[in-house]
């Protein structure tokens, strides 16, 4: 489960968050949505540790992590630009977390050949980002955001750059990719059809608070 309470992060004085509260149990496929600028990212960076809030707490499993470094809170997060490593191949990308705490070779090749055989990425291991389709940049971002094998999922609007075309069918893998590895996820949108698509629970940020619209 994560719970988040009474969250408050500002920016310059001016209030983005302001005193947001919310439980979600594990195991929950949540969608977030709101205006643009109202402080979803922000959101999304005060769980994953890349910001620290003004005030509040944000607890994973009974555990505060608020105080604690992002590789050690066991949460995999998906950021808007996918943010992949200019100069890393595909294989790099996604055996970078497992490298970086350390675990034995033979592990980490492991790790990186599930993902990338369950992502339909092993074809790709050798490439560089920039020899990348956007829909192949996607699965290698979020098969590296798996390979710290987290709780939790934070995704902030993964299928916003790709087309039309693809946007069933990466829902459908999102879907997929929740329920294999058991995942909870929190996922930001602008669209509400993907949120009926995906979504168990539906949050809204608005004006700094945050509200529950439904739940199922």
């Amino acid at each position: 489960m994560i719970r988040l309470e009474h969250i408050s992060w500002t920016v310059s004085g001016r209030a983005i968050l302001e005193d947001v509260s919310v439980a979600i149990p594990s195991g929950t496929y949540a969608m977030l949505m709101g205006s643009t600028g109202c402080g979803k990212t922000s959101l999304l960076e005060i769980i994953c540790g890349l910001r620290r809030p003004a005030a509040g707490r944000v607890v994973l499993d009974d555990v505060d992590v608020t105080a604690l470094e992002p590789r050690e809170r066991g949460i995999g997060y998906v950021p808007q630009d996918l943010a992949l490593f200019p100069g890393l191949r595909v294989r790099e990308q996604i055996g970078f977390a497992p490298k970086l705490r350390g675990l034995p070779l033979a592990e980490i090749e492991s790790r990186v050949s599930h993902l990338a055989e369950q992502f339909g990425i092993a074809h790709l291991l050798n490439r560089l980002p920039d020899m990348l389709s956007g829909g192949e940049k996607q699965r290698v971002a979020l098969a590296r955001a798996l390979a710290a094998q987290p709780r939790l999922l934070l995704l902030d609007e993964p299928l916003s750059a790709l087309d039309e075309s693809m946007r069933a069918e990466a829902a459908a893998l999102l879907q997929r990719v929740q329920q294999e590895h058991a995942l909870t996820v929190l996922h930001v949108t602008h669209s509400r059809s993907e949120a009926a698509a995906l979504g168990t629970l539906h949050l809204r940020l608005t004006a700094g608070r945050l509200e529950v619209e439904s739940q199922g």
